[in-house]
């Protein structure tokens, strides 16, 4: 079968189109004709290397949605024709501790969709059918595409700490991430703050479900958003000021982190004073995507409570301009190629 791509061919270069063949399908396989796929800043990232694990040429894309067009011959649970999802992970070994109690995202054996194999900018795609998701109808697939990385990034730490409807919920960063998170806490039934450094957010971030809006250059709407909430997620790659966020949080809270920090931030580290997460049991946690269960639990939320991400839809001919709208954080909010 042979698979129409595209691909970089040497870190940071433009993609350009790119055949490859695929042989015989393995017995758990599937064959995913991609019909939308979602440009993730982790997809740039890897183009350009910046996590020195990228192979050349290098065919990006991991937030796919498309259709089953072949199954292996021990797949039972997806049919031709069903519409079905693929995020950043298309397989694990299945039999450690990790993988034995719902966290394949830990597993050291791993498999990654557009690391060392053909990710989703692509005509088809093949992938392991056990990481491979049914789509609810009700959602759209451009605005559905997001949710297989994006949407179980900020989805999965949420049910992880147990965030409940009596909660204060914070997010930090109304972005590709942001704004799904937003949506999410508020369907929870959540009180919700959104934390920006750009004013214009503000009625962006009440339509996704946010109740308050701080500006968090603004030392004194930091100082009065102190000890108010139960949970907050940074989506920020920027480095923050740690310990207001803590000093945000009321006793038993959490400061969850999701995105890797930038370079700029890199240089620092993560801290806050021993004391303030002492006395008030507060904690810093970090959290990456999410298994396979909490994938299919969060699609089925998603589609129940009418969430979905914010997209600007490109074509394929379009491909490099739509790259580079994400490598230049310009996307509101995600963006997503239609092929």
């Amino acid at each position: 079968m042979r698979i129409h791509a595209f691909a970089a061919r040497a870190p940071g270069a433009a993609l350009q189109p790119f055949d490859y063949e695929l042989h015989k399908l393995g017995p758990y396989d599937v064959d995913v004709k991609v019909s939308h796929c979602g440009i993730c800043h982790s997809d740039v990232h890897l183009i350009d290397n910046d996590w020195g694990i990228s192979h050349y040429p290098l065919v990006p894309g991991h937030e796919i949605v498309g259709t089953v067009a072949a199954t292996g011959e021990a797949v039972e649970q997806l049919n031709i024709g069903e519409r079905v999802g693929v995020g950043w992970q298309s397989g694990s070994c299945l039999r450690c501790e990790w993988c034995l109690n719902g966290y394949e995202n830990l597993c050291r054996s791993k498999v990654l969709t557009c690391v060392r194999r053909h990710g989703g900018f692509a005509d088809f795609v093949r992938t392991d059918s056990r990481f491979t998701f049914s789509i609810p109808e009700s959602l759209g697939s451009a605005g559905a595409a997001p949710l297989l990385c994006a949407g179980v990034t900020v989805y999965a730490p949420m049910r992880r700490y147990g965030v409940r409807p009596h909660h204060h919920v914070g997010v930090v960063g109304i972005g590709g991430l942001g704004h799904l998170a937003l949506q999410f806490a508020h369907a929870m039934g959540c009180e919700v703050t959104a934390f920006s450094t750009n004013p214009e957010q503000k009625d962006d971030a009440a339509a996704f479900g946010a109740d308050h809006f701080v500006m968090s250059r603004d030392p004194s709407q930091m100082r009065n958003a102190a000890r108010t909430l139960d949970f907050i997620l940074s989506t920020a790659t920027a480095p923050l000021p740690w310990t207001a966020y803590v000093e945000a949080l009321r006793p038993n809270g959490t400061l969850t982190i999701v995105s890797r920090l930038s370079s700029e931030a890199e240089a620092g580290v993560v801290s806050a004073p021993a004391s303030l997460l002492v006395a008030g049991q507060k904690s810093i946690a970090g959290s990456v995507t999410g298994g396979r269960a909490v994938t299919q639990e969060m699609l089925v939320f998603a589609a129940r409570h009418d969430i979905a991400a914010k997209t600007e839809v490109f074509s394929c001919a379009d491909i490099n301009s739509a790259v580079q709208r994400v490598r230049n954080n310009a996307a509101r909010y995600r963006v997503v190629l239609e092929t």
